[in-house]
């Protein structure tokens, strides 16, 4: 048994995160981060406003590397893990732990993806949304009665059970508040995002984020890292492809979740701002432990637990 590392996506940002970072960490998260970026990390992060670091070319940087630092103070304490996966923009601080690519070249191209996909966005309206009280098929079969009537509304996110997340045109997703009822979903969420993120409405970004991608050849993996779009462990020469892939496909965290249960997982780590991919672990293995690793403060206690539990079998 052992565990495995998770980081998370756009949506765990908030004025105000990293505070202790940027003071133990100038060299990444100071003037390498600002040259690659082209606007300062800290001064988003620390003074916002909210507005200004939700916007997807910033929270997605800003969440990266925070997360990827707090990566760096923790793993020097641990076992090597057993595994790891990341939600949507976490997938790249996966695959920088994990060694397929530096930290510079990870900050490179998130903030060509961030970008493309703020682009993309702002081609039209559109948005994603949760529905409580629906299962995978319930969703698309939803998402399927809309492009029967020539809409566009997709399943994006499966996050975990009772957790799914569809992505579609404005239109669409008025359509999926008036007629959710028909298909026993109790609620339709809107959520706060920029545009249908992991739908083919992101076509244009991942043209775009390919050409960042060309000539990128990855490093050996030193852990398993689970795939957003296959929900399996990736192959080095197919995470150009996967990453691309990703724009325009469901994230499929449960299954990796599970798959990585299935592996012999049975304790998750988040690591970076706020604590959701702790609750999806949850949610989705029943019975598996969780550690947050949010702030430095957090790193001495939860390295000597994950140890103690390693060491134990995975027994509290």
């Amino acid at each position: 048994m052992g565990f495995a590392v998770l980081f998370p996506g756009q949506g765990s940002q908030f004025v105000g995160m990293g505070a202790d970072l940027f003071d133990a960490r100038p060299d990444l998260l100071g003037g390498l981060a600002d040259e690659v970026l082209g606007w300062s990390l800290r001064r988003v992060c620390l003074d916002g406003p909210e507005e200004l670091l939700t916007r997807t070319e910033h929270a997605q940087p800003a969440l990266f590397a925070l997360s990827y630092v707090l990566w760096e103070e923790l793993r020097s304490l641990l076992p090597a893990p057993a595994g790891a996966a990341g939600h949507s923009l976490g997938e790249y601080t996966a695959l920088v732990a994990a060694g397929a690519m530096d930290y510079e070249t990870g900050l490179r191209l998130v903030g060509s993806r961030s970008r493309a996909m703020a682009a993309a966005a702002d081609l039209e309206s559109s948005g994603m949304a949760a529905l409580l009280g629906a299962d995978v098929e319930t969703a698309e079969a939803v998402a399927a009665s809309r492009r029967d009537q020539k809409g566009r509304l997709y399943v994006a996110n499966l996050n975990a059970p009772g957790q799914v997340v569809v992505a579609g045109g404005s239109d669409d997703l008025a359509w999926l508040t008036d007629h959710a009822g028909e298909f026993g979903i109790r609620r339709v969420i809107n959520l706060s995002v920029a545009g249908a993120f992991h739908s083919p409405f992101m076509a244009q970004a991942a043209e775009q984020l390919a050409s960042a991608l060309d000539g990128f050849t990855p490093a050996a993996l030193a852990f398993p890292i689970w795939s957003n779009v296959t929900a399996e462990v990736f192959a080095e020469s197919d995470i150009a492809g996967l990453l691309l892939s990703q724009l325009v496909s469901p994230v499929r965290f449960a299954e990796s979740l599970q798959g990585m249960a299935e592996a012999g997982v049975d304790h998750f780590v988040h690591v970076g701002p706020g604590d959701v991919t702790a609750g999806m672990a949850r949610r989705s293995v029943p019975g598996a432990q969780t550690t947050v690793v949010s702030t430095l403060d957090d790193v001495g206690a939860a390295a000597e637990s994950i140890v103690t539990i390693t060491n134990s079998g995975g027994l509290p």
